[in-house]
């Protein structure tokens, strides 16, 4: 087919570009999944079996002493087990279904995290929830892409004014230099995703440090407690085995619920921010992992073809920089010389890179970071915005572009 890159090589088995990734982050997702279960299996395992032998035991001993049957005690345990889920506890916790409780739930819901510590049981609530929650978590999604779209912004433009500074700090600007001129001279500079992913991390840390340190006094749990709340909580997982703000009361319950529900706000989009970067970091190591089996595949069948072009974001290599304005070399590397000679450093790719690109991918999000600190106007396909499709990030952004390319092309 027009347009599809092949790998070179062993062409009876008829793989593009991005087939080839996709099958080789499927069985890499396989693999990791296999090895994160034995991981867990061999952690977790013996606490399990040791677990059940203590309840066994309980359980036949509290039979003997009070002359109740097994199958009687087990009949009760289940009862109770089903006015657990149904939020009925012996011990003095706030009503599910009160206004807080169900505004609670709702957060949980909307955004996807789904602690599962509160579900409706009734048909009308099932119902409901269903229509509610497919609205619900479409526009929780959009909002945080969108939230995605101006923290890199905002990163981006923190980072150019950054480099103009030690420019000027090293010599290599004059200090009476107008700052549009100064901008100008750096058309080539572009934003490492690499530092973008840093600064995420970090402030994903600070914040689940913080929220850690108000956890652990309030609700009584360790620290170590805390912190594994805050990344499930953040990441969307939610277990529910530890749950926020679920006593009756608390000391400045009015002040802990608003900094509770700040704490999971600001921690989401920022987990949600850095997924979406480690993201096109690993799409960069497959990259690098199909041009790794692409020489592989050039040598066994001795044909001296050239790899397939990179369209969609740069593979991660050597960072040469050449000393004036930190401008990335150009290199070549082995069999998989690009005759474009795109740059192959960790920086991002440029604007007439993603212009020039007949797919868009994970590399919008570069895209963004390129426009945003070189003070480019926001395209679309490498077009103005005359269709009404915006760029966005991640799929979001995958998504409205395609659709800017099928009404341009009507």
């Amino acid at each position: 087919m027009p347009g599809q890159q092949r790998l070179p090589g062993c062409r009876s088995l008829h793989v593009n570009e991005d087939n080839g990734r996709f099958v080789l982050l499927a069985l890499l997702i396989v693999v990791y999944l296999l090895c994160g279960a034995a991981v867990f299996s061999a952690i977790e395992r013996p606490s399990e079996v040791r677990a059940r032998g203590r309840w066994n035991r309980t359980l036949h001993n509290y039979s003997d002493a009070f002359n109740i049957s097994v199958h009687e005690l087990s009949t009760f345990l289940r009862e109770y087990e089903t006015a657990l889920a149904a939020g009925i506890r012996a011990d003095a916790l706030r009503p599910r279904w009160d206004f807080t409780g169900a505004f609670y739930f709702v957060a949980t819901v909307v955004s996807t995290i789904g602690f599962g510590m509160t579900t409706p049981v009734t048909v009308a609530g099932k119902v409901f929830l269903i229509f509610y929650g497919l609205l619900g978590c479409a526009a929780t999604i959009l909002f945080f892409n969108l939230f995605l779209e101006r923290i890199i912004t905002l990163l981006a433009v923190v980072m150019k004014a950054v480099r103009l500074r030690r420019l000027r700090t090293s010599g290599l600007l004059p200090p009476g230099i107008c700052q549009d001129f100064a901008v100008s001279l750096l058309p080539g500079w572009k934003p490492s995703v690499y530092h973008v992913m840093l600064i995420l991390g970090l402030s994903a840390i600070i914040i689940s440090c913080c929220a850690s340190a108000m956890y652990t006094p309030v609700e009584d749990w360790a620290y170590l407690d805390s912190l594994y709340f805050c990344f499930v909580t953040f990441s969307t997982i939610g277990f529910g085995d530890l749950v926020s703000s679920q006593n009756e009361a608390y000391s400045y319950q009015s002040l802990y619920r608003l900094a509770n529900f700040f704490f999971i706000l600001t921690g989401v989009c920022c987990i949600y921010s850095l997924f979406n970067v480690i993201s096109i970091v690993i799409k960069q190591v497959l990259n690098w992992m199909l041009s790794k089996m692409s020489c592989f595949c050039c040598q066994r069948c001795n044909k001296a073809t050239v790899f397939l072009g990179r369209r969609n974001a740069i593979r991660p290599g050597s960072r040469l920089r050449q000393a004036r304005f930190g401008r990335p070399l150009e290199s070549k590397e082995s069999c998989n010389y690009d005759p474009e000679e795109r740059r192959l450093s960790g920086e991002m790719i440029s604007m007439r890179d993603l212009a020039g690109s007949n797919k868009i991918s994970l590399a919008i999000m570069q895209k963004q970071l390129s426009d945003s600190a070189n003070g480019y106007p926001r395209t679309v396909c490498g077009s103005s915005r005359h269709n009404g499709f915006s760029g966005g990030v991640g799929a979001l952004g995958i998504m409205n572009n395609r659709l800017a390319e099928t009404s341009g092309s009507r």
